[in-house]
């Protein structure tokens, strides 16, 4: 017998009801075509362990320690071609946030930097404000255990800060959702982006229930996002191989859709941590195979036109590779 916190799947269909029902069945719905999609990849990560500083992250001695810079994501075999991408940092370092600023600007391929500060540290407004003078750093990532520190000790004024300096807060780990709602709560003029499916492992078993509940009281905010981001590692958990078909992560993407809708999920592949599961292709086209059956309107929502809203990222000149700029929406 599966413990109170699963559903399964049989009770979660009743649960959810024929609109679920509904949405898991695939609809006949022409995809795109690549040269009129405009693909903002909303979660990937750049960085070098040959400068002379080198790097806090990856660690040595693994295949993701390597040179990762855009050209090699732009390098990458595409489902669809990628016209952009927002960076999120993962170094602690506060002056990485200025190293990707400098590689950003002279490649318009990157639209925005989600950098890497911590609330609670003493210079955080200094060196927050300094950041957001650039207009391509569009917000910080926290993890949830930053977030319910600052929560429980009511220390709310760095996401007032970056609410008043318009900027976004990506949020990643255990709990994610529920937090991000507490924080919608206290400062609702902040936009914040909840990473990788509100963190979640997905299993063959339907979706905990904990975790669904969580996305509905983020979803309840209409200032929270989700990015549909690290699907293929949410599986290869463990040990696990990652299954490659659509159908393996259909329930736990319905649950996202569902909550969120059309207009708050976000595309982004977690690149190149995502090779720990599998391909970039592979990865995209999971993500885009779900969208396409949405119809053309919800899909472009989700590839680039909801981060727009989420982080107002930066629309550079040439961006778009082989200059075929997508025709709009």
């Amino acid at each position: 017998m599966l413990s109170d916190g699963w559903i399964n799947r049989r009770s979660f269909l009743a649960a959810q009801g024929l609109a679920v029902l509904g949405a898991w069945a695939p609809k006949a719905s022409a995809a795109p075509s690549a040269t009129a999609l405009d693909i903002i990849d909303c979660h990937t990560h750049f960085y070098d362990p040959a400068r002379p500083q080198g790097v806090p992250w990856p660690a040595k001695n693994t295949p993701l320690y390597r040179t990762v810079l855009p050209k090699h994501l732009k390098e990458q075999p595409q489902f669809r071609p990628v016209t952009g991408t927002v960076i999120v940092e993962a170094s602690p370092w506060v002056e990485d946030n200025q190293w990707l600023l400098d590689i950003a600007k002279t490649d318009p391929f990157i639209t925005g930097i989600v950098g890497n500060l911590n609330p609670g540290s003493a210079d955080f407004s200094k060196d927050l404000r300094r950041f957001a003078a650039n207009p391509l750093f569009r917000g910080i990532r926290v993890s949830a255990d930053v977030l319910r520190t600052a929560l429980e000790a009511g220390r709310l004024e760095g996401f007032h800060l970056m609410a008043d300096l318009d900027l976004a807060l990506d949020i990643n780990g255990k709990d994610s959702a529920t937090l991000a709602a507490r924080l919608a709560t206290n400062v609702p003029g902040l936009r914040i982006v909840l990473n990788h499916l509100g963190s979640v492992v997905v299993t063959a078993e339907a979706p905990p229930k904990d975790w669904a509940e969580g996305l509905g009281m983020a979803a309840s905010h209409r200032n929270i996002w989700i990015k549909i981001s690290a699907l293929a590692e949410s599986a290869a958990q463990n040990g696990k191989t990652a299954p490659l078909d659509l159908a393996f992560y259909r329930p736990y993407i319905d649950v996202i859709w569902n909550a969120f809708g059309d207009e708050r999920v976000i595309y982004g592949s977690n690149w190149p941590v995502s090779e720990r599961a599998c391909d970039y292709l592979t990865v995209q086209r999971i993500a885009l195979e779900y969208a396409f059956e949405k119809g053309d309107a919800a899909t472009r929502k989700f590839c680039s036109l909801n981060a727009k809203r989420a982080y107002k990222w930066l629309d550079r000149p040439e961006r778009i590779q082989g200059g075929n700029r997508p025709a709009s929406p």
